[in-house]
């Protein structure tokens, strides 16, 4: 599996996906509305809302002397193309934006032959922003926790995931892995960390949880070879918190009355990835306390 197309590899995680999977030997095909900043392969400008658009980047060949000129289908597909956030733009544009093009990413694969789909869900979709007054079930959550989107964001991804099992489903020699990652963070990203650490409520919301991007990567590279046929989701965040207070402190400060499921060792995530770990082989190699 060596030649893959990343949709919005322009962005903050798609950057670090095609970097990696450059690194490590495929051909990659970047897909997006702008070129990356870190232009590391071939950039393909597509509007994912035009689905005549999404089929023609799924047959692209780039021309005679380009990588990509023997592989009119790739062997996957990474679709991390989409409003990357609530409250970036109106409710209804995310909502459209992200449904129509997933729905048009995931069809035009799957009409092209490709057998893998790996995408980016996210944390969301379990019940953010998480405040005393809306805490989550119980904590670490895992990938049983209940789906609760508040936002037209994290419906969008709630739907993606309801769009891979059924279209999986439709067609089950494929597979559809989606990756409900956590707050995506460059090594840039971590000067802010210290200005958190007086306040426990600043990250509440999202458990203190994090990814690094390059973490990202490794998930989505592990995911393309995993053996596995079906629709599966897991979360993807980084072994330890934003935070230096330790998990069980901040547990009890935050949300005394959410039940905890485990002994919580020091700066352990509250954003379980066992089943990440168990099923893909995913082990964070990055952490905010010795970033470089």
């Amino acid at each position: 599996m060596k030649n893959v197309i990343v949709t919005g590899g322009s962005g903050k995680a798609g950057r670090a996906v095609c970097r990696d999977l450059v690194a490590h030997g495929y051909s990659v095909l970047n897909i997006d509305m702008q070129p990356s900043t870190d232009p590391i392969c071939p950039f393909y400008k597509v509007d994912l809302k035009d689905f005549g658009q999404v089929i023609d980047a799924m047959q692209w060949t780039g021309g005679k002397d380009h990588p990509f000129r023997k592989f009119r289908t790739p062997d996957a597909v990474v679709h991390f193309a989409a409003v990357p956030a609530p409250d970036l733009v109106p409710e209804d544009v995310t909502f459209r934006n992200n449904v129509i093009s997933t729905y048009h990413v995931f069809d035009a694969a799957i009409r092209s032959g490709v057998k893998r789909i790996v995408w980016a869900s996210s944390e969301t979709t379990l019940g953010l922003p998480f405040n005393p007054a809306n805490p989550p079930a119980y904590a670490p959550i895992d990938e049983e926790h209940p789906m609760r989107p508040e936002s037209a964001y994290s419906l969008s991804k709630d739907l993606g995931e309801e769009m891979a099992r059924q279209m999986q489903r439709w067609n089950p020699d494929t597979t559809f892995i989606g990756l409900r990652l956590s707050n995506v963070m460059e090594s840039g990203d971590y000067k802010r960390f210290p200005g958190w650490q007086e306040d426990g409520h600043l990250r509440e919301w999202n458990l203190w949880g994090y990814i690094d991007a390059r973490d990202c990567a490794q998930a989505v590279r592990k995911a393309l070879h995993v053996d596995f046929v079906g629709a599966d989701h897991f979360i993807i965040a980084n072994a330890d918190t934003v935070m230096e207070c330790e998990s069980a402190a901040l547990m009890k400060q935050i949300y005394p009355g959410v039940p905890l499921r485990k002994a919580l060792d020091g700066r352990e995530t509250l954003l379980s990835i066992d089943k990440a770990r168990r099923v893909l082989g995913f082990t964070p190699e990055y952490s905010w306390r010795n970033a470089q």
